[in-house]
């Protein structure tokens, strides 16, 4: 039996997919905004702050290993419901809540280790989202785009630890953008350029001393289709630590429109 804490994001969908095809028994607890699982029979709507119900539910499912997936937004204190394990645990989730949204998820996973739950990485069941190093499209990099790709690395690895940026844009060896709370869409809006139609590098990589098991950086069509919108030529991620959802359309969509996609 595998606890499944789902949030919001595409990703979630992909793991349940995969767990009801490999027959495995699994229940859900539901931490989406919209909740999102509800029509699924073993799902569970649960708050962030109702932990005596999550252990609860994990004790009578004698479940001793769990995954997570899918963004959980910070909760709102005003509207949390609380049981009495979650008046215990509250004081930390806030502190944990000022560092970003993925913060809130390792404190979770220490609650749940207290307990002797294991969690496991979020791609167990789903290795095939990931991509192996290489290029994987017909167009490869050149010399400047290599340039650009090398700039972003080292301005990615000198953010604190505690940075919650998976991502930076370079453009002819200077940095355009490095994503914010905002997150990689709102960052690739920024670089929009008339004077570069195929120029530019978006290279997103798992934060400094990240927690691989959850929060891995994602990219899917829709990325690849806003970095061709504001011209940026490929896209570099980290091999097997990224989620790349939509492979095949990703791929097919890069080679149509002349980029790449890298994985190093």
């Amino acid at each position: 039996m595998i606890g499944l804490f789902f949030g919001d994001s595409d990703f979630p969908i992909k793991i349940l997919n995969k767990i009801k095809k490999c027959k495995k028994k699994y229940f859900i607890i539901d931490l989406s905004n919209g909740n999102k699982f509800k029509k699924d029979k073993n799902s569970y709507r649960v708050s962030i702050g109702q932990f005596g119900k999550i252990i609860n539910l994990l004790n009578k499912k004698k479940c001793k290993k769990v995954l997570f997936a899918g963004k959980v937004a910070k909760p709102k204190l005003s509207k949390l419901k609380l049981d009495l394990k979650g008046i215990f645990y509250i004081s930390r989730i806030i502190k944990s809540s000022k560092l970003g949204d993925a913060a809130i998820l390792k404190e979770i996973i220490k609650i749940l280790n207290e307990q002797k739950i294991k969690t496991i990485n979020s791609l167990t069941f789903n290795p095939e989202l990931t991509l192996k190093k290489g290029n994987h499209t017909k167009l490869k990099p050149n010399k400047n785009d290599k340039i650009d790709i090398n700039k972003a690395i080292k301005t990615l690895n000198k953010l604190g630890k505690y940075n919650f940026s998976q991502g930076t844009v370079v453009r002819n060896n200077k940095i355009i953008a490095i994503e914010g709370r905002g997150g990689t869409e709102k960052m690739i809006k920024k670089c929009k350029s008339k004077k570069f139609r195929n120029n530019g590098v978006l290279v997103k990589f798992p934060k400094k001393k990240q927690d691989l098991r959850i929060d891995l950086p994602t990219v899917g069509l829709k990325t690849l289709r806003q970095c061709k919108s504001v011209g940026i030529k490929g896209i570099v991620l980290k091999s097997r630590k990224n989620v790349f959802l939509e492979k095949k359309k990703c791929i097919g969509f890069a080679n149509q429109n002349k980029m790449f996609i890298k994985a190093q």
